[in-house]
């Protein structure tokens, strides 16, 4: 994707005089010269300066509780406009709170960069036990796509520059911007630094393929006998959107949305195969991949979960991805948008089609299968206690009436029940756990996606996955932004019902009344027992405009021992001798 950035004039006006100037303001200056609108942080030793500069510049600043979910927040605004987020903490323990985010933001391919402070390296070079004292940059560099730092104050423009471009350049990802206190407080002449304030042009140039290799891919999808296509969430970052659609119609080949990429076209569209997606994945003899990598969450392309004998066709801009799990017959080298542009332009009409046996069988597969989904989703709906189904249909009904609304997800149950309830119309308007499938991302990337775009948010927690980044709730409230929580409360880490063998509580026992958390910090608070309370508790407070927080009581039976993901318990006395939930 190709990203101007709009120019801005520096404004560096020192703290004392015009002619002189110090590393705080040269770092403001720096992100208002590539346009940075927003800053994610948590303020404290050496950088609560940095963040009052900032805010009198014009950059607005949102304050949180806790680095990893400024970073999460970051790490989603990269995400959601194609820009890297900006986070700020301090140095030492602060600053690995932050690298968490900025590892899985790295992971997921997100651009973000993070500032942080430092202390002084003629100390920590010696070991000499300086305060926070810690090698940031070399903790660093093994866990992020780049990590600089720099020690002048005329060159933090440099190092702002050469972080933001590395972020958002080929594949996208973290990068750590290190800046010593000293540099932060050090003082210049105006003159010597404005010149070293470079605007980012182009960060993230267009990359294409040759004709021949976009020929191949298109002879390999012609000659298909079951063609799929799979979008991952990286086609949803790269903002191909009109023209993954253009291909994906006019050839009529069936797609797989994995879960962050639902919305680039709607979910109900008539070519989605996600009802039918193992009978999908197992039958298809030939698959494009755009933006989705063969990991574990596709199974590393291997049978049983795949056809054995299946070719692949990739899009990815890394060439390193490629051939990593499974040989890939036609690779396509470039960003989604290119790729797929040249993929629309070259394929003659008619050229690919899907031969009517396989439309026929997976339309029946899919009807199969939400017929079973139905026919749960309807005994739900009046079992008592409530069950995760019966809560998000309710969910699911009040979300198809403000298709603006962003939903952030995540959690073991939680996650699997909404991924498969929830359906998406609009593209980028899902956000969850990701590649690692962490849990602690729910309220940064909420934040950052009811920042950044203004509209209403729809947070689906599991309780367990809540905890990570609860006390955000005030952050939330304290900034009033229009998100709603949506906690899916059974009691427990995957079930409520476990057994405790000793006198304290269960190891994966919870307990909490949720509503009464937001009430204390200004928000309005609702318990639901029902999926008729859950539609109107959050039609009301999606109307409200404010924060607001649904605890959504559910039936501490209901629910399976790490989601989906149960295979991935090892299996030693312990765990085979215990009975299946």
């Amino acid at each position: 994707m190709t990203t101007a950035f709009a120019p801005r004039t520096p404004q560096t006006s020192g703290p004392a005089s015009d002619q002189l100037t110090d590393g705080y303001h040269v770092v403001v200056d720096a992100l208002r010269r590539n346009d940075v609108r927003t800053i994610y942080g948590v303020v404290g030793i050496p950088i609560t300066d940095l963040a009052r500069i900032a805010q009198a510049s014009g950059i607005r600043y949102i304050g949180f509780r806790h680095e990893s979910d400024a970073g999460h927040a970051a790490a989603a605004a990269g995400f959601l406009t194609g820009r890297p987020g900006i986070c700020l903490t301090v140095s030492g323990p602060g600053f690995l709170n932050g690298l968490v985010a900025l590892a899985n933001a790295t992971t997921n391919c997100f651009p973000v960069v993070q500032i942080s402070g430092s202390s002084e390296r003629r100390i920590i070079d010696l070991q000499r036990g300086d305060y926070e004292e810690l090698d940031q940059l070399a903790a660093a560099r093994p866990l992020v796509k780049a990590a600089y730092r720099v020690d002048r104050a005329e060159d933090i423009g440099r190092g702002l520059a050469r972080a933001i471009r590395t972020a958002v350049s080929g594949r996208p990802g973290g990068v750590y911007l290190d800046i010593p206190a000293g540099v932060l407080g050090e003082v210049v002449e105006t003159g010597n630094v404005a010149a070293s304030l470079p605007r980012v042009v182009d960060p993230a140039p267009r990359q294409l393929p040759p004709s021949s290799a976009v020929d191949r891919a298109i002879d390999l999808l012609a000659d298909a006998e079951r063609p799929l296509v799979v979008l991952g969430k990286g086609a949803a970052y790269a903002q191909a959107d009109e023209q993954i659609r253009e291909f994906i119609e006019t050839t009529g080949l069936p797609f797989l949305p994995m879960s962050m990429a639902k919305g680039l076209l709607p979910d109900d569209h008539p070519q989605s195969v996600a009802t039918a997606r193992s009978l999908a994945l197992r039958r298809a003899d030939v698959v494009m991949l755009v933006g989705a990598r063969l990991n574990w969450l596709l199974g590393h392309g291997e049978p049983p979960q795949w056809n054995p004998d299946a070719r692949f066709v990739q899009i990815d801009i890394d060439p390193t991805e490629l051939d990593g799990n499974q040989p890939i017959a036609a690779p396509l080298l470039g960003d989604a948008a290119s790729v797929m542009e040249a993929l629309v332009e070259r394929t003659k009409h008619g050229r690919i089609t899907v031969p009517e046996a396989w439309r026929t069988e997976l339309a029946a597969r899919s009807a199969l299968n939400v017929a079973k989904m139905t026919g749960r989703i309807k005994a739900a709906e009046t079992a008592h206690p409530m069950k995760f189904l019966g809560a998000l249909q309710a969910v699911r009904e009040v979300l198809h009436e403000h298709p603006d609304a962003y939903v952030v997800n995540e959690g073991a149950n939680a996650l699997d029940f909404a991924r498969n309830v929830l359906d998406m119309q609009v593209p980028r308007h899902r956000l969850d756990s990701g590649t690692w499938g962490i849990m602690g991302i729910g309220m940064g990337y909420a934040i950052a996606a009811a920042v950044e775009t203004g509209a209403p948010v729809i947070a689906v927690e599991g309780d367990s996955a809540f905890g990570f980044s609860g006390m955000e709730v005030e952050t939330v409230c304290r900034y009033n932004l229009p998100i709603v929580t949506v906690i899916l409360n059974n009691g427990g880490v995957y079930r409520g019902d476990d057994v405790s063998t000793s006198a304290d509580p269960a190891p994966t026992a919870l307990k909490a009344r949720y509503d009464f958390m937001i009430a204390a910090f200004g928000g309005r608070g609702y318990q639901a027992t029902t999926p008729a309370g859950v539609a109107r508790a959050l039609r009301e407070a999606l109307a409200s405009g404010r924060p607001a927080l649904i605890d959504c009581v559910i039936d501490p039976t209901d629910g399976t021992e790490s989601g989906h993901l149960t295979n991935l318990n090892p299996a030693g006395v312990t765990n085979a001798a215990r009975p299946a939930a």
